[in-house]
């Protein structure tokens, strides 16, 4: 299950690798108009879509999974009961960074024409801290791994 999970964020930070590369190489000049640019708003989509999928993923079934396996996890939880379970964990520098990226998930997920400077922001953010989502990912992956959790 976990294992699964890993899996398919592979699956989608390796997608996003591509489209993140491709927006970084125009997002200096990235403004209101480039939102009428179908090719950039292709792109910049690819980015978004796998963004928010794995920030999803690690979010809502990742956490949960892996504090789970761990015989942590309850399932009256809330959300800030995980994070800070692996805050504690030392698995999760800062829940209260989680859920910056969590608010920045809802920021990207909700395009309206009255908040291209918003969304434009969102973008810039986004494309900052995938790197530590990544980071993020692997540190879990690596922790599941020496741990056991990963064998069927």
């Amino acid at each position: 299950m976990i294992s699964e999970t890993f899996q398919t964020l592979a699956l989608h930070i390796s997608r996003a690798n591509r489209a993140h590369e491709e927006v970084v190489s125009f997002s200096n000049t990235l403004s209101a108009e480039s939102l009428d640019d179908f090719d950039k708003v292709k792109v910049i989509d690819s980015f978004i879509f796998r963004f928010i999928k794995i920030q999803d993923l690690m979010g809502n079934k990742l956490f949960r999974e892996l504090l789970d396996a761990l015989g942590e996890y309850q399932p009256s939880m809330s959300m800030l009961d995980v994070l800070d379970r692996l805050e504690k964990l030392e698995l999760l520098s800062s829940a209260e960074q989680w859920m910056d990226y969590r608010n920045l998930r809802n920021v990207l997920t909700h395009e309206y024409p009255d908040n291209r400077e918003e969304l434009l922001e969102g973008i810039h953010t986004a494309l900052n801290v995938f790197a530590d989502i990544k980071s993020l990912n692997e540190t879990l992956f690596q922790y599941a791994k020496k741990k056991g959790l990963l064998d069927p």
